[in-house]
């Protein structure tokens, strides 16, 4: 055997040897039965491809749904009743709570349909069929075409494929690349925009445990929230209305109270967000060491003061609690994908990973050696671009003020002539009245204070604004002093945002012009525009350019390797086993969490551990009725199955394709697998549906609603 191919081979088995592929990967289910089926039959799977995808009957993809756009539903009965997560309908449960009548913190039940409350901004979408149509939108495109024009072509590929797809008059067309560009798919999905709140769990259920618990294990949240679908009297999409009926699907899952235990197979089918599996070893690098630490470091500060603010003040806890959760959620993630990157020596398996590459690219395939070394010449390039990018983005996320700077340059630039002048500009005023309301101003000012002087350390100093140095400066380098300087503005008060709305616009754009505040953030604002964006988005392209030829490469090196591409909130089915964990020295995750555990964590009165009266009442009592297992009441339970965000909600399906939890979350400690997927540490949490019966029928009185479901007994 030639030695340079003997080299290959142990290079690769160096590298791949010892990994488990049945647990990595989100599939695109129309090719299940080629790539996968038999690998999931030999992890337990008694259910065919077929019964999960197919476009000639129905099957699992039917009751599957994306929610809301940007998490996961499924189907559970013949009359469109839907499960998602309680976190994935917070916002609508948020929305529909007064302090007179507080849903979410007290649960809500429907007692019939005609109580259903009806959501306007909320819609579901299914997926009909998936057909690969990469020869067509890839037409007339090579590799030797300047990127721009590239992919104008594309775009004017796809334009064309849109306009001549076969599809009916209610459904549309997306299509998305897959590979890095090197595969495009086409998906004909119909979509529903009559969802109706049905019911919840209290937040002290629906979030137990809180941002204390948030990706970790061991896990005894009560995560999931209850919809309908309505269509019209033809089972089509209609707009909210009275006259709409509930939908009926053409699948809709069966649940099982069997449970699962160690090693069982388990499918997640859901619509995964963002993934990015292939980067090279410095990716992961800069990611891990350099760019979250800049990002979770901002977020720290706001968390914190927003944090010291709703634990004294229930109506700033209401106002903030949305946008709370929501930083909270990446926050937390960005800690637990660095920890994870370095514990797992992902940046050293990589860099093994590309010299297997590297050693493959022999002959015709010598030219392809460069793709690595240029690769990393962008990155370097980028880190600075890419640090001040993330700074500047969490500054304008977190900072009310800064908000309200970009919602007074939108109207800035309005043209008065404009038809739709005059509601964009009343849209536009109620937001800047929304940013200096009198509840929140202060927090803000504190905010802002300690984010400058963290933006000011952290940033790269050829991108730090000589007016944000001057003013620093001016106010004796004290970023106090410049919050109550700035702060002093007119336009943060009602009175002032109501005198500029009433301007022409010539006296509008004067006065931003000599607002210090504005004039402050605007400086940031044109460093970030006209230095930061434009070289930041250059690396970018000739990243993503050099990339699509990298993952084209990878798969023509390692051809025995099964590729699955990165999730881009498309459908996939992720398949896995329930396993436990060793977490560190000394302590093993077993993989199942019960009613006792919940009891455990039980503080009275507490913000995070706190319990509805009925929950404990039922468990003195030990009345689990038929959802309990050996005396005890399972709750959450973790397994094998590569996720990510968009998958909250998803269908957790044992072997038989019945539904036995809803996936929610990760463990801490892999939520590095959208980088890099490792067995040993990547693990999903999903909520038993045991649990969510019971704390429907018997905490909710909502039992009535388990009637339309089809429930397969415990047979242990």
């Amino acid at each position: 055997m030639n030695i340079k191919k003997i080299i290959v081979t142990a290079l690769f088995a160096l590298v791949f040897t010892g990994v488990s592929w049945g647990a990595e990967g989100m599939w695109i289910p129309l090719f299940l039965k080629k790539l996968n089926e038999t690998e999931m039959k030999s992890l337990g799977m008694k259910i065919s491809a077929e019964d999960i995808y197919s476009v000639n009957k129905s099957s699992l993809k039917d009751a599957v749904v994306l929610f809301g756009g940007g998490c996961t539903g499924e189907v559970v009965s013949p009359n469109g009743l839907l499960f998602t997560n309680h976190h994935c309908g917070y916002s609508v449960i948020a929305a529909h709570s007064t302090i007179e009548d507080n849903i979410l913190q007290n649960g809500f039940w429907a007692k019939n349909r005609s109580e259903e409350k009806i959501n306007p901004s909320l819609s579901v979408t299914f997926i009909k069929r998936i057909e690969d149509v990469t020869k067509d939108a890839l037409k007339g495109v090579t590799d030797k075409m300047p990127i721009n024009e590239r992919n104008k072509k594309i775009k004017e590929n796809l334009a064309s494929i849109k306009k001549n797809a076969k599809v009916e008059a209610w459904q549309n067309v997306e299509i998305k690349p897959f590979f890095k560009d090197n595969q495009y798919f086409m998906f004909v999905r119909e979509t529903y925009s009559d969802v109706r709140l049905v019911g919840c769990p209290p937040v002290s259920v629906g979030k137990y445990g809180s941002e204390t618990d948030n990706w970790v294990w061991p896990r005894h949240t009560g995560d999931f929230s209850v919809f309908r679908i309505y269509a019209d009297k033809n089972n089509r999409p209609a707009a909210p209305s009275a006259d709409n009926v509930p939908y009926r699907p053409d699948h809709f899952f069966p649940i099982s109270l069997n449970g699962v235990k160690e090693n069982d197979f388990t499918l997640v089918f859901g619509f995964p967000g963002t993934t990015n599996e292939y980067l090279p070893a410095i990716a992961l690098e800069q990611t891990a060491n350099h760019r979250n630490p800049v990002k979770v470091g901002m977020r720290d500060i706001a968390l914190k003061i927003w944090g010291e603010n709703m634990n004294a003040n229930d109506t700033i806890k209401l106002l903030y609690s949305n946008r709370y959760v929501s930083a909270a959620n990446a926050w937390k993630k960005w800690q637990g994908e660095s920890l994870g990157l370095n514990k797992t020596n992902a940046v050293n398996k990589k860099k093994e990973y590309e010299k297997a590459f590297t050693a493959t690219l022999t002959g015709k395939k010598e030219a392809l050696k460069e793709l690595l070394p240029k690769l990393y010449t962008q990155y370097k390039t980028l880190l600075p671009y890419g640090i001040a990018y993330d700074a500047m983005a969490e500054f304008s996320s977190l900072c009310d003020a800064y908000k309200l700077t970009n919602v007074l340059n939108n109207y800035e630039r309005m043209d008065e002539k404009d038809s739709l002048y005059a509601s964009v500009k009343e849209f536009l005023k109620k937001s800047a009245l929304k940013l200096i309301s009198a509840k929140t101003v202060n927090i803000d000012k504190k905010v802002f204070a300690s984010l400058s002087d963290f933006y000011y350390k952290n940033i790269p100093s050829e991108f730090l604004p000589q007016q944000v140095k001057q003013n620093y400066q001016n106010n004796g380098n004290n970023w106090n002093a410049v919050a109550q300087t700035l702060y002093s503005s007119p336009l943060m008060t009602e009175k002032g945002i109501e005198d500029l709305f009433s301007k022409s616009q010539k006296d509008v754009v004067k006065a931003l012009n000599d607002d210090i505040m504005v004039s402050f953030f605007n400086s940031i604002n044109k460093t970030f525009y006209q230095e930061v964006l434009p070289n930041y988005k250059v690396c970018n392209d000739s990243i993503n350019f050099l990339m699509k030829k990298y993952m084209k490469a990878q798969m023509e090196a390692f051809p025995q390797k099964a590729f699955f591409p990165d999730a881009n909130l498309t459908l996939r089915a992720s398949y896995g086993q329930v396993k436990g964990m060793q977490a560190r020295d000394g302590i093993y995750y077993i993989p199942q969490t019960y009613l006792d555990g919940v009891i455990e964590k039980y503080i009275p009165g507490d913000k995070e551990y706190d319990l509805p009266a009925k929950v404990l009442e039922l468990y003195k009592a030990k009345d689990y009725g038929r959802y309990g297992e050996n005396g005890k009441l399972p709750v959450c339970f973790i397994a094998t199955n590569h996720t990510t965000g968009g998958n909250s909600g998803s269908p957790a399906i044992n072997a038989n394709g019945e539904l036995i939890g809803l996936n929610f979350d990760r463990l801490w400690e892999g939520t590095m697998s959208d980088l890099n997927y490792d067995p040993s540490i990547c693990r999903n949490i999903m909520v038993d549906i045991r649990y969510v019966l019971w704390l429907m029928d018997k905490v909710g009185g909502a039992g009535y609603l388990l009637d339309e479901m089809k429930i397969s007994e415990s047979k242990k």
